[in-house]
């Protein structure tokens, strides 16, 4: 099977491809390696798969040499034509679309940013999904776009119309989109709602690697809503068993759809939503506890009000997904916290 992986040299999509590649697919990465945050370590990621960052010009396919089966081109998303003719070039037969521009926070800053990678962007990717038949889209959305939502667990059926972000906004228009083009044009589309990834080779704008780093260097940590969270924690080996097993299994038509009582995570379109986390909520102080033995260095701890965008818990009802697909994600949190500070002190040192 041939696989396109747009956001390849971010934290799901790098540890996605070597998967893919592992069990023998190729597999093309595309990534913009934008300086969201510190672009050293996403070409780290890219060296992990063979690409070595010196030989990447921008729209040039690079091959690995570490996998036969496995080649990276650096371009946006935003970029049509290039879009376009890679598509027509390479005859994908599923595409995995994980490439945005991420973080709740920096949404708020840089709003345009988000519409043109993840609204802009993605409409690119469902054009040339259309006008090059694919067999399956699976896309990211997010937990973010639950937004205003307080009742638990979220469920994929629950309406999402009250975003509390840029961000969040922007993923709940591309299920909109992607239902579309299920609807006009056959296209089988799977949009996983992403809760609270962590793990080795993470991103460093998010609550793990924030705290890690704070710690090592004696700092305060930063302890939003004065630590008054639950965080879906996920560790990124679940997420990445299950992107995998919605890959083989292409979305398909719901034949009990009632537009009377319409169900909100699938259609009479070849169309599904899926939460996708580990349905165990854990409190913030106990996740940061955890750090803190694995570390074996108490946190200095600056308690402060909640931020704008974010919210006070997430909580992942994933029964549709084990029903379908038989995920069920086992890493205790324990167990994905001291693998993930081993490599941060690892790859840090």
């Amino acid at each position: 099977m041939k696989v396109l992986v747009t956001g390849a040299a971010g934290f799901i999509g790098f540890h996605l491809s070597k998967q893919l590649l592992t069990r023998g697919d190729e597999v093309v990465g595309l990534d913009n390696i934008n300086d969201y945050y510190d672009v050293n370590l996403k070409y780290g990621r890219l060296s992990e798969c063979g690409i070595d960052s010196a030989s990447i010009i921008e729209g040039e396919l690079i091959k690995s040499s570490i996998y036969e089966n496995f080649s990276f081109v650096r371009q946006s998303l935003e970029d049509t034509d290039f879009i376009g003719q890679l598509f027509k070039n390479q005859g994908f037969d599923v595409v995995v679309n994980l490439a945005a521009q991420a973080g709740v926070r920096y949404s708020i800053e840089n709003p345009l940013a988000y519409v043109n990678s993840n609204v802009m962007g993605f409409m690119n990717i469902l054009e040339a999904c259309r006008r090059n038949p694919v067999k399956h889209l699976v896309y990211a959305s997010s937990s973010s776009v639950y937004g205003a939502n307080t009742k638990m667990p979220f469920q994929v059926q629950d309406p999402v119309k009250h975003p509390l972000s840029i961000y969040a906004a922007t993923k709940a228009a591309n299920e909109l989109m992607a239902h579309t083009y299920s609807h006009l044009f056959n296209l089988s589309t799977t949009g996983l709602r992403f809760f609270t990834v962590y793990g080795p080779w993470g991103r460093p704008d998010m609550a793990p690697m924030l705290f890690a780093d704070a710690i090592l260097k004696g700092r305060a940590i930063k302890v939003f809503n004065n630590g008054n969270m639950q965080r879906d924690f996920t560790y990124i080996d679940d997420i990445v068993n299950g992107v995998i097993a919605v890959i083989d299994k292409p979305a398909a038509p719901n034949p009990d759809w009632d537009g009377n009582a319409p169900d909100m995570a699938s259609s009479y379109a070849p169309y599904r939503i899926y939460n996708i986390g580990n349905s165990t909520p854990i409190n913030l102080m106990d996740f940061i506890a955890s750090m803190e033995q694995s570390l074996g260095i108490a946190a200095q701890k600056e308690f402060m009000a909640m931020q704008p965008g974010d919210v006070v818990a997430t909580w992942a009802d994933v029964d549709d997904l084990t029903r379908d697909i038989g995920y069920k994600p086992n890493t205790k949190i324990d167990v994905g916290v001291k693998v993930f500070i081993d490599w941060y002190k690892h790859y840090y040192s």
